[in-house]
């Protein structure tokens, strides 16, 4: 029988065991967005995770989204990350870090008065953008002209060398939970009549080609993809998921990534199994799995290595606690994740 606790071959990194630590974002940088001595701090306590894949990281400070957030985008935080990432392998863990961009998750206010970018001019209608001192409602964001589309390719790209500089072990490409990536794919929020909108190959573009010029910079076993296929955050609406999560997985297993992350809570309408069905790479389960369920999951094979946001963050020596029979910590809901 699998267990959390075995290891596992995740692309070229042989994991020590199963249990995975989600992002947790606790909005803890210090100026410049650069990762501090809390943040190296937070990650080497909970080195001892198969693998710790950190807080969205934004390719560049037009893709923040949150106060706080670190960033790769320049030297003093990939300085930042170096801390991290040493403070982690000196505990003997794994770290990868999140590129992310936020695309029309955000506000002017967290961009210095730049307008949010988007594949459409299609506000997000679920929830508001926590800035500096309060909330406020989603504004229309501004639909990016092919030649700035090709400029955020490119900043996926400085941000994948960056993380091999910082001594990451991989990348995982934010590529789900209603941010710009996952912007692009839907049809509910990507009206675009060019080469990046309509047909489904058209709407993978955008995903398939950061891919491809972060897969010149790392090897394909250190690349992985998280996936939110029931499009439940910040208003994502498809007219045909099952079809484009098919798509989407035949296309990352054509590349021959490392895993998929895929944050779906187990249920009738979920997708998982299309993934795992069109995917060879690992399936990393994510939402909704207690230990219990998370044993189960892996036993019947829906999935290879299960990862713990909030657990994590209450209870930072997860593993010895699961390894020792111990209960865990209670979870604050509010806690954010991103």
């Amino acid at each position: 029988m699998t267990s959390l606790l075995d290891p596992l071959q995740l692309g070229d990194i042989l994991l020590r065991n199963r249990i995975i630590m989600a992002p947790a974002a606790g909005n803890r940088p210090a100026q410049g967005r650069v990762p501090d001595d809390a943040l190296r701090n937070y990650y080497a306590q909970r080195a001892a995770a198969g693998l710790i894949v950190t807080e969205a990281a934004s390719v560049s400070p037009l893709g923040l989204g949150y106060p706080g957030m670190p960033g790769i985008w320049n030297s003093a935080q990939v300085q930042g990350w170096l801390r991290v990432t040493q403070a982690v392998h000196e505990r003997g863990g794994r770290i990868f870090l999140r590129l992310w961009h936020a695309g029309r998750v955000s506000d002017p206010e967290l961009l210095s008065g730049e307008m949010p970018v988007a594949p459409s001019a299609i506000a997000c209608q679920n929830g508001q953008c926590a800035v500096t001192d309060d909330t406020v409602s989603y504004v229309v964001p501004r639909s990016l002209r092919p030649n700035e589309i090709h400029r955020i390719v490119a900043d996926f790209d400085q941000a994948a060398r960056y993380a091999r500089m910082a001594e990451f072990d991989g990348i995982e490409v934010h590529a789900g939970d209603g941010y710009l990536i996952d912007q692009f794919l839907h049809d509910g929020s990507n009206c675009r009549q060019d080469e990046y909108g309509g047909s489904l190959a058209n709407r993978c573009r955008f995903l398939l080609e950061i891919l491809d010029v972060c897969i010149g910079v790392w090897s394909t076993g250190r690349i992985g993809v998280h996936l939110s296929p029931r499009g439940d955050r910040h208003d994502m609406q498809d007219s045909d998921p099952a079809a484009l999560y098919q798509y989407i997985a035949k296309e990352l297993d054509k590349r021959r990534l490392a895993f998929v992350c895929v944050r779906e809570h187990p249920g009738d309408d979920a997708l998982t199994p299309v993934l795992r069905q069109a995917f060879g790479g690992a399936l990393i389960l994510n939402e909704g799995y207690d230990v219990g369920l998370a044993h189960h999951a892996l036993e019947a094979g829906h999935g290879d290595a299960v990862a713990f946001g909030r657990a994590f963050v209450h209870n930072p020596d997860l593993v010895q606690r699961l390894r020792e029979g111990q209960a865990l910590r209670a979870c604050d809901e509010l806690t954010p994740i991103a």
